[in-house]
């Protein structure tokens, strides 16, 4: 299955705010992130993926980790966003030593990922896709991959490269 997103390089991107795998002022899981937070601050790494604790959702984010020094020095922020809810978000993080935020679509679920037209109805779960989002707000890359498929890092980082030369 072939899916593509209706959203368009440079349009602005759909603001959002989900709860997190972050801990909030009661020690528990839910701190809310609001992507427009970060507008002239930061470029924005959206990866979307289908589930927690999958093999290659594992594998991608231990990948990602390794090298988030190169995404830091591009000044971008990567937010993981699935349909997980922020305990089991919470979990998968502290698996794998991940220090980026995971985003929780739990409810309504996949809410954000049908914003961007990344929602997987047949299945229940979020496609495996990278959206970069300037700092100007304004979608600057979208690559959705096939479920098995890993993202490239080194697509996603000569992608950000682009925006910063």
């Amino acid at each position: 299955m072939m899916l593509v997103s209706k959203l368009s390089i440079g349009a602005e991107a759909p603001d959002f705010e989900l709860p997190s795998s972050l801990l909030g002022e009661n020690g528990k899981p839910g701190y809310k992130i609001r992507l427009s937070d970060f507008r002239g601050k930061k470029h924005v790494v959206l990866a979307f993926f289908p589930l927690a604790f999958s093999p290659v959702c594992s594998q991608e984010h231990r990948d990602l980790m390794h090298q988030l020094g190169d995404f830091n020095s591009l000044h971008a922020q990567i937010l993981g966003i699935s349909v997980d809810s922020s305990w089991a978000l919470a979990a998968f993080a502290k698996t794998f030593n991940i220090d980026y935020p995971m985003l929780s679509d739990f409810h309504p679920k996949g809410a954000v990922a049908r914003a961007y037209d990344l929602f997987l109805e047949e299945l229940g779960i979020t496609a495996r896709a990278t959206v970069i989002v300037g700092k100007d707000g304004l979608l600057k890359y979208i690559k959705i991959e096939q479920i098995p498929d890993p993202r490239s890092n080194t697509l996603i980082l000569q992608a950000l490269r682009q925006l910063t030369d």
